[in-house]
């Protein structure tokens, strides 16, 4: 079986799972185009940091070309022909000296072999050998509905003499892409085993007076040495005190730099991926060990959103309703902790639940980490209420979609001040109160799960309860110094 792997340590990945994918989008296109109709794809580039260096950063492959071929290396082309399916890769034709900078040129049925496809040819021979055979590409471009970008199709010299549709591919392949087949959710499973051991690890070597790049540094190197892990699937977010308040944080201006105090309640979102497939998991727990009452009320409330989530989530179910139903279930718990009072179904209505949690519930995973296809143009549109228009899909759950479930309460002051002030959402406030919990941070907890035909399986494998993560901290990691 061809398959990849880093080391006999870490997953094998068989290539049929991508043999799988190409007759998926093969199947998908049939009956649409001409009989010589060719799909092609543009792997990614290599980047360099900046103009005035040949330093490169750590090439990941572009996503779709990913899904389709598995290959590992920068600046190919793949070609399909959507009627027999047949696999085509063009590879650079490397200078001699690349063997001085970069090792050994590999022959065209290295790759053959390496990625099970049909033929390989050079990128310089792509012309004369399309012309053989196509009529028609099918061109990738289309909005992300997340990113709100445009993905580019691609281009090489002479590609106006093909007649070319930009309108069948980009559609077909993001659906296809919200579907996992097993082989991808095997793959998704153990981004999420190695970087479950991660975060307990981190768990296990928390202690105030450490600094949260510390620890953001144990969640890489332990991903990567024991998981094979190169990459991780966004910057890594390690919050602790009022830090955990901010949503995207650890982003450049703001680089986990701040150091941890005893009493902060840390909030750490980070996810290795394995083979390009992404796992996204969010864990919430004190700095010492040791949950005081106001910390374990508010963590219970999160996790209480995030399991009534899972219980509820199956097919035929919408992914708002989800959300509604984390927000019924932490206002109900607010409630009972005095910070908010009334009605609950008005506080929904007055879009309170978005106070303490602005962001959407969850999204979907995959080969990214907020994967594709969640606005389809056929499809719900993105709602329009705070809240829940920070969703990144609001589509019908079906089996074969795999999710975070990410449940969040943040005490933003922001957003807080703009609510006291806000006659619709005050008077569901108790301001005194709330203001004892400025400096909090905030709770998450997100899981990955995948839909089945009967609900859902969780894939993560963390501690979640309080008892659990004041056992594990306890587990103190004597190995790791800082």
């Amino acid at each position: 079986m061809v398959a990849y792997a880093l080391s006999s340590k870490t997953l094998s990945v068989p290539m049929k799972l991508f043999t799988k994918n190409r007759l998926r989008l093969c199947d998908q296109l049939a009956g649409k185009v001409s009989r010589k109709a060719f799909i092609l794809l543009q792997a990614g580039n290599d980047t360099y940091r900046g103009f005035t260096s040949d330093a490169e950063n750590a090439f990941r492959q572009e996503s779709n070309f990913h899904w389709c071929f598995g290959a590992i290396e920068p600046d190919f082309y793949g070609a399909i022909h959507v009627k027999t399916c047949k696999s085509i890769l063009f590879v650079p034709k490397h200078p001699p000296d690349y063997e001085i900078w970069c090792g050994v040129i590999h022959n065209l049925e290295h790759f053959k072999n390496k990625y099970e496809v049909d033929e390989v040819h050079y990128v310089c021979d792509m012309l004369s050998v399309l012309k053989a055979s196509a009529d028609e590409l099918l061109l990738l471009k289309g909005l992300n509905t997340d990113s709100n970008r445009i993905t580019e199709p691609a281009y090489f010299k002479g590609i106006d003499s093909f007649k070319q549709n930009l309108d069948l591919l980009y559609p077909a392949l993001s659906e296809l892409r919200v579907f996992k087949t097993p082989e991808e959710i095997e793959v998704i499973k153990y981004a999420n085993k190695i970087s479950s051991q991660a975060h307990k690890a981190v768990m296990q070597s928390m202690r105030p007076g450490l600094f949260e790049y510390q620890l953001e540094s144990l969640f890489q190197h332990h991903t990567y040495s024991k998981g094979g892990a190169r990459h991780v699937c966004y910057t890594c977010i390690a919050a602790s005190g009022s830090n955990a308040s901010i949503l995207h944080y650890g982003h450049a201006g703001e680089p986990n730099s701040k150091l941890i105090k005893d009493g902060d309640m840390c909030m750490f979102d980070m996810g290795a991926e394995y083979y390009c497939y992404c796992s996204d998991i969010s864990c919430s727990f004190p700095a010492n060990g040791k949950f005081t009452p106001d910390q374990a009320a508010i963590y219970n409330a999160v996790l209480k959103a995030n399991r009534a989530v899972m219980d509820a989530a199956k097919p035929g179910v919408m992914w708002t309703e989800m959300h509604v139903l984390a927000e019924r279930v932490l206002l109900t718990d607010l409630k009972a902790m005095n910070l908010v009072t009334g009605d609950v179904d008005e506080m929904l209505s007055a879009r309170v639940g978005a106070v303490f949690m602005p962001h959407g519930l969850g999204h979907f995973l995959g080969v990214d980490v907020h994967d594709v296809h969640g606005y389809p143009e056929d499809g719900p549109k993105r709602p329009s209420e705070a809240g829940l228009s920070s969703l990144r899909t609001a589509r019908e759950l079906k089996a074969g979609m795999v999710l975070t479930v990410e449940p969040g309460c943040y005490f933003i002051s922001k957003l807080l001040n703009d609510a006291f002030l806000d006659d619709n959402r005050a008077k569901f406030l108790n301001r005194d109160k709330l203001r004892d919990f400025f400096g909090f941070g905030g709770v998450r907890i997100e899981d990955n799960v995948v839909i089945t035909e009967t609900g859902c399986e969780l894939l993560t494998e963390v501690p979640r309860t309080v008892e659990e993560i004041e056992a594990e901290m306890k587990k103190t990691n004597l190995k790791v110094e800082f």
